[in-house]
C-alpha cells in the first residue's frame, strides 16, 4: 500500500512527478497543490485523472472536496484543518475514498468514527513539505498508536507519512502500519522511476500490499 503525494521541484512539475511515480509502479496518487487556486488545480487534476485511468491507479486530491466532486475523482484526502470527514462523506457519497490526517490516537478515533476509508498518520520525521508540522511520531509513535487501535478494535488502514525514505520503510512497516506515503524521496531521487520501483519492492518484502 504505497501512496505518492505530488510535489514539484526545480526539475519536475506536479504532473511530471506523478507520471514518473506511475511509471515506477505506484498505483495510488494524491495530488497536493497547496496554495494554488482552483483554476490552476483543475487542469492538472484532469490530466492526472486520465493518467491514473491509463495506469489503473487510484486518484485522490488533497483537501478539495469540491474539485473531487466536480471531476468525479476517486476521492479526497482531508487534513486536520480541512472539511470534516463526515461532511465530505455526505457531499461525495459512500463510494468515494476519503482519507484523513492523524497525529494522535485521538485523531485516529475521530476519523474512524466519522467514516474515513484510511488514515494518513505522521509525520514520521521533519519534512519541508508541511508548513505547520505536527509533533514528530517516529517509530515509537506508530507502535503506540497501532497498539491502541488494536486494543480499541479500530480496524482501518493506516499509512505512515512525513519525510520517509527508502531506508526507513522496513522498520516503519514493522510497527503495524499498513502502508507508506512518499513525496520528496521519490521526486528528488536521481532516477524517480527506479526509486519508486525500489520502494515498492521493499514494501512487498515487508507486507503484501
Amino acid at each position: 500500500m504505497i501512496q505518492y503525494i505530488s510535489n514539484s521541484n526545480a526539475k519536475y512539475s506536479h504532473l511530471q512527478g506523478i507520471r514518473l511515480a506511475l511509471a515506477g509502479g505506484c498505483r495510488w496518487i494524491q495530488l497536493r497543490m497547496k496554495d494554488c487556486a482552483d483554476d490552476e488545480i483543475i487542469p492538472v487534476a484532469k490530466q492526472v485523472k486520465e493518467l491514473c485511468r491509463e495506469y489503473g491507479a487510484k486518484f485522490v486530491i488533497d483537501d478539495n472536496v469540491e474539485i473531487a466532486k466536480l471531476l468525479d475523482l476517486d476521492g479526497v484526502h482531508l487534513g486536520k484543518n480541512d472539511m470534516p470527514v463526515a461532511e465530505a462523506r455526505i457531499l461525495l457519497g459512500e463510494n468515494k475514498i476519503i482519507g484523513g490526517t492523524a497525529n494522535t490516537f485521538e485523531d485516529v478515533e475521530r476519523i474512524y468514527r466519522d467514516g474515513a476509508d484510511y488514515i494518513g498518520c505522521g509525520p514520521f520525521r521533519f519534512t519541508t513539505t508541511k508548513k505547520r508540522l505536527a509533533p514528530i511520531l517516529g517509530l515509537e509513535g506508530y507502535r503506540s498508536i497501532t497498539s491502541r487501535m488494536k486494543s480499541a478494535g479500530i480496524d482501518i488502514p493506516m499509512v505512515a507519512i512525513g519525510g520517509i525514505k527508502a531506508g526507513d520503510i522496513k522498520d516503519i512497516m514493522q510497527t503495524g502500519v499498513d502502508g507508506i506515503a512518499l513525496s520528496g524521496s521519490v521526486l528528488n531521487a536521481e532516477n524517480p522511476v527506479e526509486e519508486m520501483k525500489r520502494i515498492i519492492k521493499i514494501c512487498e518484502n515487508e507486507k503484501q500490499y
